[in-house]
């Protein structure tokens, strides 16, 4: 996605280095197994797997990334592209911060939201 291209460039050094080394997907619709382990079904975005102060596990097989719900954020922007651009941003630097283990309000006070 260009836009997640974009926001990773143009964070601070020490981040984008982070972010850079996180996969993001694009799911059209959210799978069942997204349900069934607890996800709300209007999430535009998830973050999965360990954040970055969690201890490494050895036997943990997942490793983090981001995944996008396109058909959510599409119909919460109501099809508007600006918008669309615009939510997909704040959602990455949302699920990203999950990563960083910093709430919404640390990611403001930091500038990236």
């Amino acid at each position: 996605m260009n836009v997640v291209r974009r926001v990773i460039s143009e964070l601070p050094p020490d981040l984008r280095e982070l972010a850079e080394r996180i996969p993001v997907f694009c799911e059209w619709e959210m799978a069942d197994h997204w349900l069934e382990e607890g996800v709300a079904d209007d999430s535009m975005g998830l973050f999965s797997g360990p954040a970055l102060d969690e201890p490494t596990d050895l036997d943990c097989l997942e490793s983090p990334r981001i995944t996008f719900f396109l058909a959510e954020l599409w119909d919460y922007c109501e099809e508007d592209p600006v918008t669309f651009d615009e939510e997909v941003r704040i959602t990455y630097v949302h699920e990203f911060g999950h990563y960083l283990g910093l709430d919404e309000d640390e990611l403001e006070a930091r500038g990236l939201l």
